[in-house]
Order: structure tokens, then C-alpha cells, then sequence
């Protein structure tokens, strides 16, 4: 069984690589991300990662996919476009309570509609409050540069951890994704932790 990453978070990679999945290549989906006319957040999510497996299906190989949208009731915070989006973003969120959605879609690349076990698709949602922020807070973080290609301009794994004050549910849900129900998935398809 062999296992590509329809990714190029270096976060996935890392988290999968350390949990003992072993990864036999790694090919990010090039699909359009725009969202649909009233898709609330989770339907958009969920759909990406769909369309990012779809995207990405060699043949005899399991594929991963996933998106992380953070979002604030329909409103969805996508990566920062440049420092002022972030500072924006950043603003946003200060204060107050945000969630933060990965869905992933685990797919078979020889597809067989016949077949139930060919498509695996779910999504975690975790729930993440920011402290109050002041503009000079905003402002020396979103200058690292370390929210910059991260939904939410922040990575909770990273300086991001100093803008948040309580979470509620799966942190490496809000690092970009659920190690939990994902192996067990892996698991159940014969992709099973190796460790040396």
C-alpha cells in the first residue's frame, strides 16, 4: 500500500511522517479554491478536499487530501494575501472565539463506484479563542512572517501559539490536521504506523 499526499503543507507531512505513516510521494492539487455563492464553511471545505483527492489519483495508490478554513460564522479567513490582509485578519480575531475546520478525503486512485470502501471523507472542527490583542501585538507577529501561508494568518504550532488563549477540541485540527480520525481511517485501509 502506498500512500501520496495531495499537499504541500510541510505541517501534514511532518505530523503524518512523525505519527509513523510513511509517505511514498507528495503531489499538491492544483484545483480552484473559490468558494461557491452561499456555501457556508464546512460544505466548502469538505468539497475542496473532495476535489484535491479527485485532482491527485495515480493508480494504486491511497491519496490524502485536506483544507483548513478558519472562520467566524459564514465568514471564512482564507491565508493573508500580504501583511495588511493579516493585520486585518489578525484584528478579527482578537478577542473573541473563532472555529477552525479541516476537512480530508482519503481516496483510492483506481476508483470503483462499485466499491464503498473507495472514498473516505470527513472533517474536524475546533474550536480556538484569541486573547485581546493590541495593534503593536498584531503588528510584531504578522512581522515574523510565520501566519503568512496559513489560514487565519497564524499557526497555532509556531509564535502563533502566544495569540491564543483557550481551544476546544483538537489541536492538530487547528496545525492543519486530525491525527485522530485520519490514522484511524489509514488503519482501516491497511496504512498502518511503522515505527523503526
Amino acid at each position: 500500500m502506498k500512500l501520496i499526499l495531495a499537499s504541500a503543507s510541510p505541517r501534514r507531512k511532518m505530523m503524518l511522517t512523525a505519527s509513523g505513516i510513511p509517505i511514498h510521494g507528495v503531489m499538491p492539487s492544483e484545483i480552484c479554491e473559490d468558494r461557491h455563492d452561499n456555501e457556508d464553511p464546512v460544505t466548502y471545505a469538505r468539497r475542496l478536499s473532495i476535489e484535491k483527492a479527485k485532482a491527485v489519483s495515480p493508480a494504486g495508490c491511497w491519496v490524502l487530501a485536506a483544507d483548513t478554513i478558519v472562520h467566524v460564522g459564514t465568514e471564512v479567513f482564507g491565508k493573508p494575501k500580504d501583511d495588511t490582509h493579516a493585520s486585518a485578519i489578525l484584528a478579527t480575531l482578537a478577542g473573541g472565539w473563532h472555529w477552525v475546520t479541516t476537512a480530508w478525503c482519503l481516496r483510492w486512485g483506481d476508483e470503483d463506484p462499485s466499491s464503498s470502501r473507495t472514498q473516505v471523507a470527513d472533517y474536524s472542527t475546533t474550536r480556538v479563542r484569541f486573547r485581546q490583542l493590541s495593534i503593536a501585538e498584531i503588528a510584531s507577529y504578522v512581522a515574523t512572517g510565520d501566519g503568512i501561508d496559513k489560514a487565519g494568518g497564524y499557526g497555532i504550532q509556531g509564535l502563533g501559539a502566544v495569540l491564543v488563549e483557550e481551544l476546544e477540541g483538537s489541536y492538530t485540527n487547528v496545525v492543519g490536521l486530525p491525527l485522530g480520525p485520519v490514522i484511524t481511517a489509514l488503519a482501516s485501509v491497511g496504512l498502518t504506523p511503522v515505527h523503526p
